[in-house]
């Protein structure tokens, strides 16, 4: 048995899209299919059902899922016992982040990481924080930073590293949406209202404003915070963002913080990972340095 295509199929068994696993795993769709064949004929097994919409594990895949895991790690553990004790830790990881956090919340972690481990090769990417959690969950990222959900994923292990307040901001001065903004509370029911498309923060406003009886009035949904502050900055509308946004913007001073009653809940940001991957030595390593002298 491959293990190289039992790499391959547990990529899938998490993601269940072959293209997703194609592209992650940098193979063409052939080649992600025969290793399944192979697999499916070393095992004499199905393990995936699969139609033009949908893939789903069997029960024999369900088990095969099992013993490649436990395998992957037993195989890292037994490669690391092999190396000497003062031998440097080597190999590549990938982290996820938005370019918020990649500003305040990883330079102190990669400092710290990169002097005690100088020869590991770090590979950053950043984007929608909306997508963190799913791509540690398919396998696209080994860690990511993002806020805790309500209901963490059962596969993840979170550690929190900041609490981050969520605010409505305003262009700051005069502007097309000035008329909704009286004293006291916006007229939110005729108030252009800038969300995210996905994500925590979308979930938190629509909770918000639903316990105030309130259907605001959505003008635009857009991916990332930093595009809501360059709307709001422009006069389009109001917008909600984790306030470290607006302390990293370039377009900060072009809005203002709408005082709001009640304060949404604020995010728990931190670190995720795949729970059966933590005992892996380039991720406990890196785990374990975001825990120290924060």
């Amino acid at each position: 048995m491959d293990l190289r295509n039992l790499e391959l199929f547990m990529h899938l068994a998490h993601s269940l899209h072959f293209a997703r696993t194609a592209d992650a795993m940098a193979v063409s769709p052939s080649t992600l299919s025969r290793a399944i064949q192979r697999l499916e004929q070393e095992t004499g097994c199905t393990l995936l059902e699969r139609d033009n919409r949908s893939v789903a594990l069997t029960p024999a895949g369900r088990r095969l899922l099992s013993f490649a895991e436990q395998l992957s790690q037993d195989w890292e553990q037994l490669r690391q016992d092999l190396r000497h004790g003062d031998e440097p830790l080597q190999g590549q990881l990938r982290v996820f982040c938005s370019v918020t956090a990649s500003y305040f919340l990883l330079p102190d972690i990669l400092s710290r990481f990169r002097s005690r481990y100088p020869q590991l090769e770090l590979r950053l990417e950043t984007g929608d924080p909306a997508l963190a959690m799913e791509k540690v969950l398919n396998e696209e990222t080994d860690l990511a930073i993002a806020a805790r959900p309500d209901a963490l994923p059962s596969k993840l292990h979170f550690t929190s590293l900041a609490k981050i307040p969520l605010v409505f901001i305003a262009p700051r001065g005069p502007s097309p949406v000035s008329r909704f903004l009286p004293e006291g509370e916006p007229d939110w029911e005729r108030l252009p209202l800038i969300l995210s498309s996905q994500g925590l923060g979308r979930k938190r406003s629509e909770q918000w404003f639903r316990n105030k009886g309130i259907s605001p009035n959505l003008y635009a949904e857009v991916a990332g915070n930093e595009a809501i502050v360059s709307m709001v900055a422009l006069g389009c509308g109001v917008g909600l963002v984790p306030e470290a946004v607006l302390d990293h913007s370039l377009l900060g001073d072009k809005v203002r913080v709408l005082p709001v009653f009640p304060a949404l809940k604020p995010f728990d940001v931190g670190l995720c990972v795949q729970k059966r991957r933590l005992d892996e030595p380039l991720i406990r390593a890196f785990w374990e340095t975001a825990h120290q002298e924060r």
